[in-house]
């Protein structure tokens, strides 16, 4: 009997466990666990598997725990509810561009002398407030027209630097059957991007502090003759490409233009990922696309860019994680060569070029590169969103441009920090 009222017992118990609920594994005492909020861009998915593997030998002992999702479309959500309720990663992944958003919080730890020793000098300033840096850049995208190299020289064209010279291509292409522009304008952050392209050659040239004197009052879109060309400007690039643009995503976009659908690209290095993956070794470059007073440069944007709690219960943790992976050449090398993208560090040489390195080399030694932090930090990604989504509305022929510049105006206290 007693037999059986301990089997019952045994049986009891493996019933009510059955019932319970999971239970996080619990980190064993010699281990800690770090939560990390990544944004990503669409090259990055699967970069936290390498750095996971690093710190297997690095950083024995750290576990990253990896929340990751859409930049573009859910990063500053989530950044947001975070602060709200008390719960600041440890570590944040995110762009150049947050530091001016969320170190004012007070949430974000000034990054040490140490740390800001792997990376070059330029990469600063772009992630610093008030004199000291709350964000360490890892790697870059360069923006600006992309072109088939092959089809530009079947057809004897040159990269304009004029406006003029831009139109002269197009119907040089037009009249040979060819499409002139690839596009995707299904995403926001599309419209947002090349948007900011364009008014970094022809709106932020000319008045560097133009985000802020708009947030001043001093300035605004419906009187911005400038910034109402750069949104016709979005539209001509349509117009200019396929009929069902407003239809397709980036990775149809990057597919056709691989297999010389479209001439040029008003795009990113985030392309060349697919574009490489779908026909390595194409014969693209990139140039400006032309402002109006010839004087446009490529524009380069920080991509990763890794920021510290300053409420972390365990920073000396974060400081090995970080050392880790900004000292490993190998894992930059591992990354850069996924992503397709420019490296930020001080003391590392890329193994393999990329396919526009020509062009970006030669934009650097002339000096015709901006750093599109400069516009991005006036006027904060969340503000440039919506006025993308309200431009996308108006290239659907729902809303005229009057209530678009309407609509930026009349939000004109969210577009910074």
């Amino acid at each position: 009997m007693r037999g059986a009222v301990a089997a019952v017992s045994v049986l009891l118990c493996v019933a009510l466990a059955a019932c319970a609920p999971p239970r996080r594994p619990a980190v064993p005492a010699h281990r800690v666990r770090l939560s990390v909020l990544a944004g990503q861009s669409t090259t990055d998915p699967g970069i936290e598997v390498m750095i996971d593997d690093l710190l297997k030998s690095k950083a024995p002992g750290v576990e990253l725990e990896w929340e990751r999702m859409d930049w573009g479309e859910k990063f500053q959500s989530a950044m947001q509810a975070k602060f709200a309720a008390g719960e600041v990663p440890d570590i944040m992944i995110g762009k150049a561009q947050d530091v001016a958003t969320y170190a004012p919080t007070g949430n974000l730890a000034a990054i040490s002398a140490d740390l800001l020793r792997y990376v070059r000098d330029s990469a600063v300033a772009g992630v610093s407030v008030s004199g000291r840096a709350y964000g360490i850049p890892y790697n870059a995208f360069y923006q600006g027209v992309f072109y088939n190299k092959d089809i530009f020289a079947t057809h004897d064209l040159h990269p304009p630097t004029s406006r003029a010279g831009l139109l002269r291509i197009v119907h040089e292409l037009q009249a040979a059957g060819i499409t002139p522009f690839a596009s995707h304008f299904t995403e926001s952050w599309y419209l947002g991007n090349i948007v900011m392209q364009f008014a970094l050659g022809d709106v932020f040239s000319r008045t560097p502090a133009w985000g802020t004197e708009f947030r001043a009052g001093r300035v605004s879109f419906q009187g911005s003759a400038d910034f109402r060309q750069c949104f016709l400007d979005v539209r001509q690039v349509l117009q200019w490409s396929w009929k069902d643009a407003l239809n397709i995503d980036f990775t149809e976009s990057d597919q056709r233009f691989a297999s010389g659908k479209a001439a040029m690209y008003v795009t990113g290095s985030w392309s060349l990922q697919a574009i490489d993956g779908q026909k390595p070794h194409i014969n693209v470059g990139v140039f400006p696309w032309p402002n109006r007073n010839g004087t446009a440069k490529l524009i380069f944007e920080p991509n990763m860019t890794f920021m510290e709690s300053s409420r972390s219960s365990r920073p000396d943790a974060v400081q090995r994680v970080l050392t880790a992976i900004f000292e490993s050449n190998d894992l930059a090398s591992e990354i850069l060569d996924f992503t397709k993208t420019s490296s930020m560090l001080r003391n590392f040489t890329q193994d393999a070029p990329l396919l526009i390195q020509t062009d970006i080399d030669r934009a650097q030694k002339t000096g015709m590169v901006a750093d599109a932090t400069v516009g991005n930090t006036q006027l904060i990604w969340s503000f440039q969103d919506r006025v993308a989504r309200e431009l996308g509305q108006w290239l659907q022929g729902k809303i005229d441009l009057e209530e678009v510049v309407r609509d930026a105006d009349a939000n004109r206290s969210l577009s910074g920090p």
